[in-house]
């Protein structure tokens, strides 16, 4: 059975929230949305939701997986940078970036995306009702973004999404619209930073050319 959580975008109802977490914290996998469209979540450390979500979007070991933070207390725990780039990561969060990094030796092998270089995704949107869900679950998340095989949009509509991945799935968020959008992926783990995909994020306001 997969669940609906309708949560208030403006006042999220805890008691949801911790029920949603709940689940999260069981080894399910939920779809919520973020500051760009809905993501595919599950724990950092649950191995299990790492391969449901790898076989509901029908990817590989090699595809770029991400740290959903609610802010950035956590990014020396998972994460190696220097003072430039903790500046820039200061200017962009919470927003529509994805930072790659240099993946700390706390994170787990199986979710660095190369396994020569050991990088790893980092996201801290600004989303109040996915921060929350953050924090009732007490960690960063482990999180995909959800475009089914075969698209190339990603979804943005939680009863869309709630049909599609029933009994897939254990909770669907629900929490006003999304703008539908991929997120700015920038690349930090070279010598000097690198936009490899331009989305929602501006990263010309960061000093960036994309």
């Amino acid at each position: 059975m997969t669940q609906l959580f309708r949560i208030h975008p403006e006042n999220p109802q805890l008691r949801l929230l911790r029920a949603a977490a709940a689940l999260l914290q069981d080894g399910g996998v939920l779809a919520a949305p973020t500051d760009t469209s809905y993501a595919l979540l599950c724990g950092v450390d649950d191995k299990d939701g790492l391969e449901k979500l790898r076989r509901i979007r029908q990817l590989d070991s090699r595809h770029l997986m991400s740290l959903v933070c609610r802010d950035l207390s956590e990014l020396a725990t998972y994460a190696r940078v220097n003072n430039t780039q903790y500046r820039l990561l200061r200017m962009a969060t919470p927003g529509p970036f994805t930072f790659i990094l240099h993946a700390s030796k706390e994170v787990p092998r199986r979710i660095v995306n190369h396994p020569r270089r050991k990088t790893i995704g980092l996201r801290v949107p600004e989303h109040r009702v996915l921060q929350e869900l953050i924090g009732c679950h007490g960690a960063p998340l482990l999180a995909t973004t959800l475009i089914m095989p075969g698209e190339d949009e990603p979804l943005h509509d939680a009863a869309t999404i709630q049909e599609l991945l029933a009994g897939q799935i254990e909770g669907v968020i629900e929490s006003g619209s999304s703008p539908g959008g991929l997120s700015t992926v920038i690349d930090l783990s070279g010598p000097v930073p690198e936009v490899q995909r331009q989305g929602l994020g501006d990263a010309a306001a960061l000093g960036l050319q994309a």
